[in-house]
């Protein structure tokens, strides 16, 4: 059932419900930032499972170290090694070739740009300063 306006309720009754409502929100706030206070927590864990946490440490840095060590043998075909060097070869041409397009194309592309955004009216202003 719906609640009921509360129209006949006096109005210092009205107060202390609106005072109980934000006390019970402000407990809960504080609640949620106890629970979502995680550096607290994580200091709390190291201070009372030092130990674990210097193992987990340990293990971790000798994971990192270790891991690098371990290299895989790449085989690689002689004339596969021709076609992947002229592929560079011709890609960094076509680099080349669109990045001295693009520096003779830029103030055309500017002025385009610029006629048709000043083809547009402009939002009048009012005298406020915001």
């Amino acid at each position: 059932m719906a609640k009921e306006s509360g129209r006949d309720q006096p109005t210092g009754e009205l107060r202390a419900e609106i005072a109980r409502s934000r006390e019970r929100v402000a407990r809960d706030f504080r609640g949620l930032r106890y629970e979502l206070d995680f550096r607290r927590k994580f200091r709390r864990s190291f201070r009372q499972q030092t130990v674990a946490w210097i193992t987990a440490i340990m293990v971790v840095g000798t994971l990192i170290a270790v891991l690098p060590v371990r290299k895989k043998k790449v085989y690689v075909d002689a004339k596969s090694g021709r076609k992947t060097k002229r592929n560079l070869l011709e890609a960094g041409f076509a680099l080349g070739v669109l990045k001295i397009a693009a520096s003779l194309l830029r103030p055309a592309i500017t002025s385009f740009v610029t006629k048709k955004m000043l083809g547009y009216p402009r939002p009048e202003r009012s005298g406020r300063k915001w």
